[in-house]
């Protein structure tokens, strides 16, 4: 009787012992799903791309193995229980550096900002010393084009910031800057030339 009991006992506690380890860890995967969902939600995939790939990958490893074991009649899942604990980490470390990576971009876009808002004044002022002549005159409407050309581009980088489009913002303030310098050195040295055969 004492050996019956033993073993219904030992028979009931591997039973739940196999049932508590070959439970698929179903709340551990939604959570690191959820992670990374809210990652890419605040634009992951875009500002820490490198980092969010490593995240998915990570989570597809640990998804493909869970897939495995669940055909087999004696699973345990501890060691991917523990991976999805950690991916849940790694997804909001990721979403901590993208916030910071945005961040940094939007001071990157009010720098450039500046800067084309300060060479458009110089220029404005260039502009005012410019040659004069025929060709003067046809040369500074052209420049006027131009600035009213980058003036558009700088009020659009404002609409795309207020979007969220930081990348595309910066691109474009980085373009209306080069051109904004072009001008700059193309005035100075017609200026220089002029004022050179202004002496002789």
């Amino acid at each position: 009787m004492k050996t019956k009991i033993t073993l219904v006992l030992t028979a009931v506690s591997l039973a739940v012992l196999f049932s508590g380890c070959g439970k698929v860890p179903q709340s551990e995967l939604e959570a690191a799903n959820a992670a990374i969902e809210q990652a890419k939600a605040i634009g992951a995939d875009v500002y820490v791309p490198a980092d969010f790939v490593a995240l998915q990958d990570s989570m597809r490893a640990v998804t493909e193995h869970v897939e495995v074991k669940k055909g087999k009649l004696f699973a345990s899942y501890g060691t991917e229980k523990n991976q999805l604990v950690e991916i849940t980490g790694m997804a909001a470390a990721t979403q901590e550096k993208a916030e910071s990576r945005k961040q940094e971009v939007k001071l990157e876009i009010e720098t450039v900002q500046a800067e084309v808002a300060s060479i458009l004044a110089q220029n404005a002022e260039l502009l005012a010393q410019a040659p004069k002549g025929k060709e003067g005159v046809a040369a500074q409407e052209a420049i006027r084009s131009e600035n009213s050309l980058i003036e558009t581009s700088v009020a659009e980088v404002e609409t795309l910031v207020a979007s969220n489009d930081l990348l595309t913002a910066l691109d474009k303030a980085k373009a209306a800057r080069e051109k904004s310098l072009a001008i700059n050195t193309e005035l100075n040295e017609v200026i220089a030339k002029y004022s050179l055969a202004s002496k002789r």
